[in-house]
């Protein structure tokens, strides 16, 4: 902030120099500006004229889109914003001119978090920065993938996934099973993959097999669908235990999902008791009302109806449950409501919440700690 007040300062001593102040600022420094507090100033500039300049972002609690101040006369704009420690924010810029709104990612910060829809800028507060162990180590044993299709009963269609096998892989050797929903974006967006071969080749993480299975009718099929429960126990596994080396027992057997993939890992497992051993649910997408009627549109009934019942009247859950949210998401009121209902009818529960939105990064970053507290490897550690 220091520096942009510097920066003001001197326009306003020298207003005819004013382009060449900007340009010497802005080619000297990394954006956003952070300070020792982890304080981030946003700064916008191209040298065009422009009405305005708004923040976009996703910090459930914050407005979500702020007003840049102008810098004198200039068409240059700055925010302030006070961040928590170790926090990571997704975001855009607005800029208006003629009355009409662009969004676009920020020009002068390289940082970006991509997803399907596109991609954000990205403002990392002072300890935060990417896990060694999604990068690709190219001493790490690579495991394999393979492309699979089967039919469906459930659906009446055929269904793709991909499988990945680990580099251990042997002949007449059984191993656990992970099923991903959104796998591909599981693959695509958060490495998966990469930590995968990373982490079981540290033996963190147990050598297991990795279903990435993907909706068609993704959010119908997610919401608390008992169709899609069905496919996931009676079609997927039934067809990976007939053609895989998967080991039977259900504590060797897992699911996850984010968003609405966390909320059909969960349904599947109320449905079909003592089937999944291992849940990994993040940013679950547990809606539920305590009085009166949600506001979150019809699409969101079952999964409303499903938590209601599931608060009300639990079912044991025999199942070790790693939930995770960020504290920025809308959803984090939710998630850390149904730990105490976790608590009371599940084998073990660990739950972490951190200073992240409701994005494929976020989920990227838990994933270490959640595989080896799940599936513990030979060095039988797991992270804090």
């Amino acid at each position: 902030m220091q520096r942009v007040l510097d920066l003001v300062s001197h326009i306003e001593r020298h207003p005819n120099d004013a382009r060449r102040i900007l340009a010497e600022f802005a080619a000297r420094w990394q954006f956003p500006l952070m300070d020792e507090h982890d304080n981030a100033t946003f700064f916008y500039w191209d040298g065009q004229p422009a009405d305005a300049v708004f923040l976009q972002h996703w910090v459930f609690g914050l407005p979500s889109r702020q007003e840049f101040r102008r810098i004198g006369q200039t068409d240059a704009f700055y925010l302030p914003l006070a961040l928590p420690k170790g926090a990571r924010v997704e975001y855009k810029f607005e800029v208006v001119r003629g009355g009409n709104g662009r969004w676009m990612s920020d020009p002068r910060n390289g940082r970006r978090a991509f997803d399907p829809f596109g991609s954000n800028s990205v403002c990392p507060a002072g300890s935060y920065s990417d896990p060694e162990w999604c990068r690709e180590d190219p001493h790490a044993r690579r495991g394999s993938m393979q492309s699979h299709r089967f039919f469906s009963k459930t659906w009446g269609e055929e269904r793709d996934y991909q499988l990945y096998l680990p580099a251990e892989a042997r002949p007449g050797k059984e191993y656990p099973l992970l099923i991903v929903h959104d796998g591909n974006d599981f693959l695509h967006y958060a490495e998966m993959k990469t930590l995968l071969d990373n982490l079981i080749h540290r033996h963190e993480v147990a050598p297991l097999l990795v279903c990435f299975t993907n909706g068609v009718r993704r959010n119908w099929e997610y919401a608390a669908n008992p169709r899609q429960a069905d496919f996931l126990r009676l079609d997927l596994l039934a067809h990976l235990e007939a053609t895989q080396p998967v080991l039977a027992e259900p504590q060797f057997r897992g699911i996850m999902g984010s968003s609405f993939g966390a909320v059909s890992s969960l349904y599947a497992a109320v449905r079909h008791p003592g089937v999944w051993g291992r849940l990994l649910l993040q940013s679950g997408s547990f809606a539920f009302t305590d009085i009166g009627e949600h506001t979150r549109g019809p699409m969101w009934d079952p999964i409303v109806g499903f938590v209601n019942n599931l608060r009300e009247n639990p079912p044991p859950i025999d199942a070790q449950i790693y939930l995770s949210c960020g504290t920025f998401e809308s959803l984090i009121y939710y998630n850390r409501s149904l730990v105490p209902v976790f608590q009371r009818v599940a084998q073990r529960v660990r739950f972490a919440e951190v200073p992240d939105g409701h994005n494929w990064i976020n989920w990227r970053d838990r994933l270490r700690e959640a595989l080896t507290w799940l599936f513990p490897g030979p060095l039988w550690m797991y992270y804090e």
